[in-house]
């Protein structure tokens, strides 16, 4: 469960931010260690059944994206990881000294859904082990099986942290593990829950852990929420990663999934795209590399609990409003310089009354991408570009170019900010030219609030303060989309 310490006075909150931001260096994401909880290491190669099920299990937890770095070796790590403070590299997990050879199950286990090192201290949240907590004995089992016997050794040492002292002690990761992680157990569905939904929930909560992205942090980089019990905050919008923002999944109409259909959600994470909705950016990664994998079940129970879950206050309502059309097909932009570059750019493919082209171009008008209240994503896309990927059920990739090189920085905000009133869309239209431009030079987010914005290095900076896009830091891994094809 997760526990806060109780205190009356107000040093608890101070001195455990000081405790955090102490511990964020650390040189490997995944390694082991702590007390055993399964049996010892397999003595001999175990049933091929077994590898198999661990292969799968690996595709649910999404391991290979994040343990690959761009161009890499799979599973040999060296992503790059955006922290608050500096950024930090994913492990090689392949059964090399390098990597995780020599670990027992148990040491395997402690480090997958404790928290815990080989050496006995603590992993940096960047690895989800809480919602891994959650993963039943008989996955976490498989998945050792796999990375043990059916993973190809990689003998490629571990990148040092960007992480300067006193940022790079680790001993504080105990307490913020104690205070913060979750410890409930492997999943268990509620007396007389659907066994569908609680499938789509052990997966959504736990092997998933659709939460790290899609649930705002806290000030201490915890999740605010592990589950539906935590409200309305799960699973309702995390920070920008990578510059792309993970909107929400819950059932607003207007920034989340209210206007999906089960069947909308099951064909979005099968081939990346539905008639109203293209994936893109680190979302290209989870549906390239881990969710097209997926068992029809799973998409389906998946899709189900998403849709199961309790009713959340609307961020408004859309209506679609045709004057945008009819402007544009008149051609009378007059002064709207925004219209003016949406009518000689961006109109042949998504058309002028912002309708797009099923599964290939998406939607503006009422997409909760353009409404939602950060701009960073399509500030993003229309200056660096984004690639819809090829699945196996959707072969053909589809590319929006950037046009950093062709329009300038405040011909994208105006655009940028004609998408976010028009067709009926409403959301504010403040997206600056010099937010543009430090979006495209150093890679900062847009910011939302007054805190100074993150640099190439850092996913923000300011200490005890929230983003600069939003409530609460975030873990930044750097994606795969638009760079290499998904493995």
């Amino acid at each position: 469960m997760l526990r806060l310490p109780q205190t009356k006075s107000g040093y608890a909150l101070v001195g455990s931010a000081m405790l955090f931001v102490l511990s964020l260096a650390i040189p490997a994401l995944l390694p082991s260690g702590g007390a055993p909880v399964l049996a010892g290491p397999a003595a001999a190669k175990p049933d091929p059944a077994l590898v198999e099920k661990g292969s799968y299990v690996a595709r649910l937890g999404d391991c290979m994206a994040c343990h690959t770095a761009v161009g890499g070796a799979t599973y040999a790590g060296g992503l790059k990881i955006k922290t608050p403070v500096g950024a930090i590299y994913s492990t090689n997990i392949t059964p090399t000294a390098t990597g995780i050879g020599d670990y027992s199950l148990a040491d395997f286990d402690a480090a997958v859904r404790r928290g815990i090192r080989k050496d006995g201290s603590s992993l940096y949240p960047a690895m989800p082990y809480s919602a891994f907590s959650r993963m039943s004995d008989e996955d976490i089992k498989a998945l050792y099986a796999y990375f043990m016997y059916g993973v190809e050794p990689v003998a490629q040492a571990n990148k040092a942290v960007d992480i300067r002292w006193p940022f790079s002690m680790r001993w504080p990761l105990a307490l913020w593990r104690k205070w913060f992680a979750l410890e409930d157990g492997p999943f268990a569905a509620a007396p007389g829950q659907d066994p569908v939904v609680a499938r789509g929930e052990y997966l959504v909560t736990g092997a998933g852990h659709c939460g790290a992205c899609h649930t705002p942090r806290g000030w201490s980089m915890q999740e605010k929420a592990f589950d539906a019990k935590g409200g309305e905050v799960y699973l309702s919008g995390g920070a920008p990663i990578d510059n792309w923002v993970a909107p929400s999944l819950r059932n607003d109409p207007t920034v989340g999934l209210g206007n999906w259909s089960e069947e909308d959600i099951v064909q979005f994470l099968k081939s990346g795209r539905t008639d109203h909705a293209a994936v893109f950016g680190g979302m290209s990664d989870v549906v390239g590399w881990s969710t097209q994998h997926f068992k029809d079940e799973d998409l389906v129970a998946m899709a189900r609990y998403l849709k199961s879950l309790p009713p959340v206050t609307a961020k408004g309502h859309y209506a679609y409003d045709p004057a945008t059309a009819q402007m544009l097909a008149a051609g009378a932009v007059g002064s709207n310089a925004g219209a003016g570059i949406y009518l000689k750019e961006c109109a042949i493919c998504h058309s002028n009354d912002g309708s797009g082209v099923a599964r290939m171009f998406p939607p503006l008008a009422g997409n909760p991408v353009i409404v939602t209240e950060n701009p960073t994503s399509i500030v993003n896309v229309v200056v660096n570009g984004g690639v819809l990927p090829p699945t196996n059920w959707a072969p053909s990739a589809v590319a929006m170019p950037g046009f950093k090189d062709r329009l300038t920085d405040k011909q994208i905000a105006d655009v940028v900010n004609f998408l976010r009133i028009s067709w009926g869309n409403k959301a504010p239209a403040n997206v600056t030219a010099k937010q543009v431009m430090k979006l495209r030079t150093a890679g900062e987010p847009v910011a939302t609030t007054a805190w100074g914005a993150g640099t190439h290095q850092t996913s923000t900076w300011g200490v005890f303060h929230p983003q600069p896009y939003g409530e609460g830091w975030t873990f930044a891994p750097e994606t795969h989309d638009g760079r290499e094809k998904a493995r």
